[in-house]
């Protein structure tokens, strides 16, 4: 399988063409995001497909009261390692394939890899569901067996990051667009996160709910027409993605960054809990 195949999107059938390949890592991250996880997996997966559990494996780190934030890279490096994930694998990433919260997870851990410096990571197309809905594509069971490396070189790529800092000079130099994920009660401050001390959004920010890039009939995401019109009105140039714990930003991230091919956008990973940490960041309420 060509490198050039590992950005953005791989279908069902390109990965079934692909399996055997030696350098193929397929990572199955069903957790409690979509109602599976390691038991799930067991039941059946793509055959040679390693399972990560998205919440438990530590994909994602609580810092201070954020519970959503980059983990210390030591630990991501621990984590890619053991996953048997060296600098030239080509990685599959198959979530659930079940909802846009789901898919969400499979792009933050994209983001993640690609944020490490890792250069060849898809997310299977339809996910698991997907996959089995061929009955002649072979599905495995049983648990998973890892051929463990080394802890990963890790090469950050600081520009796919925000920090609040950076995202507080975005919002305040109109530099980049902050785009926000979540859903309109929440950009409005009708509803906030728990751990988020004020509800409203990142003045300036531009409402685009994640889940309107899903369509949960088929479980992908839409069409690249589809997606075109729903991010249109992002004026070109840098953009931020965020919510409330950088999750469902991630979905954004990836729609704008791997399949609609724009440069330089951003995840923050902190979003509105990190962000609301500070009584000095300002938040604004109503809409945009």
């Amino acid at each position: 399988m060509s490198e050039t195949a590992f950005a953005g999107l791989i279908s069902p059938e390109a990965l079934q063409a692909g399996l055997g390949d030696g350098n193929l890592v397929i990572i199955d991250i069903r957790s409690s995001v979509d109602g599976g996880g390691k038991a799930a997996y067991e039941a059946g997966h793509v055959p040679g497909a390693l399972h990560s559990d998205y919440v438990v494996d530590g994909w994602r780190a609580k810092v201070g009261n954020a519970p959503g934030m980059l983990p210390p890279l030591d630990h991501l490096a621990a984590l890619v390692g053991r996953l048997g994930i060296r600098p030239h694998d080509n990685i599959v990433i198959v979530p659930a394939g079940v909802s846009a919260t789901d898919f969400a997870a499979a792009a933050r851990v994209y983001w993640t890899l690609k944020l490490i410096g890792h250069g060849q990571q898809a997310i299977l197309d339809g996910g698991f569901k997907a996959w089995a809905a061929d009955a002649a594509r072979p599905v495995e069971t049983g648990p998973s067996a890892a051929n463990p490396a080394e802890p990963y070189p890790v090469v950050m790529q600081q520009r796919l990051r925000s920090t609040s800092d950076a995202t507080l000079v975005a919002s305040r130099s109109k530099l980049a667009t902050l785009v926000d994920a979540r859903s309109t009660s929440y950009f409005e401050g009708r509803e906030k996160a728990p751990e988020a001390t004020r509800a409203g959004h990142i003045p300036g920010a531009m409402s685009r709910d994640y889940a309107e890039a899903f369509d949960p009939a088929t479980g992908r995401l839409k069409s690249v027409g589809d997606l075109a019109k729903l991010f249109g009105a992002v004026p070109k140039g840098p953009a931020i993605s965020y919510c409330n714990t950088g999750h469902t930003a991630a979905l954004n991230w990836f729609v704008m960054s791997e399949v609609l091919g724009r440069d330089e956008i951003a995840l923050y990973d902190g979003s509105m809990t990190d962000w609301t940490q500070d009584p000095e960041r300002p938040v604004a309420t109503g809409a945009a």
